[in-house]
C-alpha cells in the first residue's frame, strides 16, 4: 500500500468539529468554568487544536483564555537519535505559576511527548495542575499517562500511525486518518507540508 493512502478514515472534519466542541464544555464542566484556566498546545498541531478549543470556551463563556504554544524538541528522550530536529519556538507570554494548565495535542501515544512537554512546562513556571486533552488516543502507552479530555479512542495496531491532519496546516480537509507503516520507519505524526504563498 502506498503509504501516502490512508488505510482508512476515523475522523472527518465534522467529526473533529464535534468533538472539540464537546471537550471544550467538558473542560469547562471538571474546572467549574473558565476561572484559572489556561491552554498551551504542543506543536505542531497542538497549538491549532487548542486554539479551536479557546475559540469554542470564548463562545460558551464570553472570555478568550490565555493560549501559548510549546516546542518539545530538546526534551524529547530521542533528541540524540534525531540528527535535524524540526525546531520551532516556544510561546507563551503569560505566567503559568498557580494556573490550570490544559494541555493540547493531536494523537497520544506512548506518552512519552507528553512527559516532554510536562519538563518544558516545568521549566517555565509551577502550574497549580496540569490537565491533558488529545482529540485522538491510540492506546500503547509506555510511560503512566493518561488524558483527561479525549475526542475519540482509536484502537490501532504499533504497525500503524494515526495522523492527524489539519486543512489551515495540510491544505487538505482536516481529517484523522490510519497508515500502515513500513518496516523500518518511524511512528510518527503527519509531516508538516510546506506550502507555497498564492
Amino acid at each position: 500500500m502506498d503509504d501516502s493512502t490512508p488505510k482508512s478514515v476515523c475522523m472527518n472534519a465534522d467529526d473533529i468539529e464535534r468533538a472539540l466542541t464537546r471537550m471544550a464544555h467538558e473542560i469547562l464542566e471538571v474546572n467549574k468554568g473558565p476561572d484559572g484556566l489556561v491552554l498551551v498546545g504542543i506543536l505542531t498541531r497542538g497549538d491549532h487544536l487548542a486554539k479551536k478549543l479557546q475559540g469554542r470556551i470564548e463562545s460558551i463563556e464570553g472570555v478568550e483564555l490565555p493560549l501559548g504554544e510549546l516546542d518539545i524538541s530538546f526534551y524529547r528522550d530521542d533528541f540524540l537519535t534525531h540528527f535535524a530536529p524540526e525546531v520551532h519556538s516556544t510561546h507563551i507570554p503569560f505566567s503559568i505559576d498557580g494556573k490550570t494548565v490544559v494541555l493540547v495535542d493531536d494523537v497520544l501515544y506512548t506518552g512519552r511527548t507528553i512527559r516532554a512537554a510536562l519538563d518544558a512546562l516545568m521549566d517555565i513556571g509551577r502550574p497549580r495542575a496540569v490537565e491533558l486533552a488529545v482529540l485522538v488516543d491510540r492506546g500503547h502507552r509506555e510511560l503512566p499517562i493518561r488524558a483527561d479530555f479525549v475526542g475519540k479512542n482509536v484502537p490501532s495496531a504499533e504497525d500503524e500511525s494515526v495522523r492527524l491532519f489539519l486543512e489551515e496546516v495540510d491544505g487538505i480537509p482536516s481529517a484523522v486518518e490510519i497508515f500502515d507503516v513500513a518496516p523500518g520507519e518511524r511512528v510518527g505524526s503527519a509531516p508538516i507540508k510546506l506550502r507555497k504563498e498564492a
